[in-house]
C-alpha cells in the first residue's frame, strides 16, 4: 500500500495554521482537540471511542415511531468508487431496520442538478420534507424562509461536535437551519512518473500556483500530454472548488471571505490579486495550451480517463480519486492495463500549492441536512419526528463517517474517534493528506447569493477569459459588477 507521509515542516504548518484559525475561535469541539490537529493526532484518536447510534437516536425518536418521510439528498458522483454506493445502500437499509414503521421515500440527485430541481419544487410547493444539500446551498434557502430552524442539539448532539466553519455555513442571522453531515478538503494529486519524464522532481508537487503553470507547460512541451487538469465548466460546483483555492492563494477572493473575520462588504473579484489568479488560468489554457482543451466543459470526472491513461499529470481531488483509479485500472485490459497500473503506482498526494506570498487555501466543503417548512412540502405537512429520526442517524459519528468513507470526512467530529476511522486510515492511501488540508479550509461566503456567485458568476468569468470573449481584466471587472448587482448595488 502506498502512503505519502507529510514532512515535519508541513506538519508544523498544519498545527500552526490551526492554532491561528481555530484556537482564535471561542468554539472548540467538546470531544476533539482541534488545536492539536495533525496526521499524528488524527491517528492517535481513531478507534478510541464507541457509539451506540440506535440507542442514541431511540432517545430522540423512539424506534417504534410510525410516520412518513420524503427525503432528497446529494447522491454519489458517477466517478465515485463502488464502496461509496454500497455505504449509501447500507445506510438506508439500516434506517429501515431501525425505524420499520417510518415509510421513507428517498431520492438521490446529482450535485449539478440538485439545487435547480429543489428551487423548482419549492416554487410548486412540492419539496421533500427533508433534504441534504451541498454546503453553499443552505443559506440561500434559509434566507428565503423555506427552512425550519434545526441544530445539532435538536437531535441530541452539541454544536461543539462539529467544525466551527461548518456551523457557520448553516447559520443565517443568528439562527441555525441545518446540521453538517460531512466536511471535506481536497489535495493536489500528481503522476510521479510523468514528472520524472519531464525533468521534474517526481517526489515533490509544485510548491506554488506559479509553479503549477510552469510545470504544466514543461510537461506539455516535453511529453505532449496535458499538464494540469483544469475544470471550468459553467454551472458546475467542481469549477469553484478548484479555482477558488487558486484565487485565494494569490490573495484574491469574491469578497473578503479568506480574511480571519470576513464582512462581505467589499467585492474583490476585480482586485489585482484576483486578476492574477485568472491570468494564471488564461496562461495555461490559452497561452501555453498545457491543459485539456475540453476544460471548458469538464468536471473532475472527465479528468479521470486521461489521468489513468497517463495523458494528464496533475489534478485536484479527494482521497476517493485513488480508489477510483484502482477500479479503472482493474477494468482495463492489455496494454491499457499496463499503463493504468503504472499510473496507480506513481500516484502521489500533497498539499494544495500556495500563492506567491505563501498563502495556502482550499475550499471547506461538504454537505448539510435540513428540514423544510410544511407550506412548501408536497401534501402541506412535514413529519418532523420522522425527519429527526433520519437526521439523527445520518449525522451520528458512525454514519457521518461511513457516508463520507472515501471522499470526505465525518461532519460529527466524534467520527474521527470511531473504529471505522482507524480502518479508513489503514486502508485508504493519502487520506491523512486530504484530512491535513482541513485547517486551510475556507468556507464559501455564508450568503444566500453564494450559489449563484460560485456556480454561475465565477465559472462565467473563467469562460469569458478563456474563450477570448473578454480580456482577463474585462472578465474580472464584469464578474465584479455582476456580484455588486446581485447584492443589490450596496457594495
Amino acid at each position: 500500500m502506498m502512503r505519502l507521509k507529510l514532512g515535519r515542516a508541513v506538519r508544523g504548518a498544519v498545527v500552526s495554521t490551526m492554532a491561528m484559525s481555530l484556537m482564535a475561535s471561542s468554539v472548540l469541539a467538546q470531544s476533539v482537540d482541534l488545536s492539536k490537529w495533525s496526521p499524528e493526532y488524527v491517528r492517535s484518536i481513531s478507534g478510541t471511542e464507541e457509539y451506540d447510534t440506535v440507542g442514541h437516536c431511540n432517545g430522540i425518536v423512539p424506534t417504534d415511531y410510525a410516520g412518513r418521510l420524503t427525503f432528497w439528498y446529494q447522491g454519489v458522483f458517477e466517478g465515485d468508487p463502488e464502496v461509496m454506493r454500497q455505504n449509501y445502500r447500507d445506510f438506508f437499509e439500516a434506517f429501515r431496520a431501525t425505524y420499520p414503521n417510518i415509510v421513507l421515500e428517498e431520492q438521490g440527485i446529482t450535485y449539478n442538478e440538485l439545487l435547480d430541481k429543489f428551487r423548482t419544487a419549492l416554487l410548486g410547493n412540492a419539496a421533500p420534507m427533508a433534504i441534504r444539500l451541498q454546503i453553499l446551498g443552505g443559506t440561500e434557502f434559509a434566507a428565503k424562509g423555506y427552512l425550519e430552524p434545526l441544530s445539532p442539539e435538536d437531535v441530541g448532539y452539541s454544536s461543539n461536535d462539529f467544525w466551527p466553519g461548518a456551523m457557520k455555513a448553516v447559520t443565517w442571522e443568528g439562527t441555525t437551519y441545518g446540521i453538517p453531515t460531512n466536511n471535506e478538503t481536497m489535495a493536489f494529486i500528481w503522476n510521479a512518473d510523468l514528472f520524472k519524464q519531464a525533468g521534474l522532481d517526481p517526489d515533490s508537487p509544485p510548491a506554488t500556483w506559479d509553479d503549477v503553470v510552469a510545470y504544466s507547460k514543461q510537461i506539455s512541451e516535453k511529453l505532449g500530454v496535458s499538464g494540469y487538469g483544469m475544470v471550468a465548466k459553467q454551472n458546475a460546483g467542481n469549477t469553484p472548488y478548484r479555482f477558488m483555492p487558486q484565487m485565494w492563494g494569490y490573495g484574491g477572493g469574491v469578497f473578503d471571505e479568506a480574511d480571519a473575520a470576513p464582512t462581505y462588504a467589499e467585492v474583490r473579484l476585480n482586485s489585482p490579486e484576483s486578476k492574477r489568479a485568472l491570468q494564471a488560468s488564461y496562461d495555461m489554457y490559452v497561452r501555453d495550451k498545457s491543459v485539456p482543451v475540453s476544460a471548458l466543459t469538464n468536471t473532475q470526472a472527465d479528468n479521470q480517463a486521461p489521468f489513468i491513461s497517463g495523458k494528464l499529470a496533475m489534478v485536484i481531488s479527494h482521497p476517493s480519486e485513488y480508489a477510483r483509479m484502482l477500479e479503472l485500472a482493474a477494468a482495463a485490459t492489455g496494454t491499457d492495463k499496463e499503463v493504468a497500473d503504472k499510473v496507480v503506482e506513481n500516484m502521489r498526494y500533497g498539499l494544495i500549492p500556495t500563492g506567491p506570498d505563501g498563502k495556502r487555501a482550499v475550499v471547506f466543503g461538504g454537505s448539510n441536512i435540513h428540514i423544510l417548512k410544511s407550506e412548501y412540502v408536497e401534501g402541506g405537512k412535514v413529519d418532523e419526528q420522522a425527519a429527526k429520526a433520519l437526521i439523527c442517524m445520518w449525522t451520528s459519528p458512525e454514519w457521518s463517517l461511513k457516508l463520507a468513507w472515501s471522499g470526505s470526512n465525518p461532519g460529527h467530529l466524534g467520527g474521527f474517534k470511531t473504529k471505522w476511522m482507524k480502518e479508513r486510515l489503514d486502508t485508504i492511501p493519502f487520506l491523512d493528506v486530504t484530512t491535513s488540508m482541513l485547517p486551510y479550509g475556507i468556507p464559501f461566503p455564508a450568503l444566500p447569493q453564494a450559489p449563484e456567485i460560485m456556480n454561475i458568476i465565477v465559472p462565467d468569468m473563467m469562460q469569458n477569459a478563456l474563450t477570448g470573449s473578454m480580456t482577463v481584466d474585462e472578465a474580472a471587472e464584469d464578474a465584479a459588477q455582476k456580484v455588486k448587482d446581485l447584492m443589490g448595488g450596496g457594495l
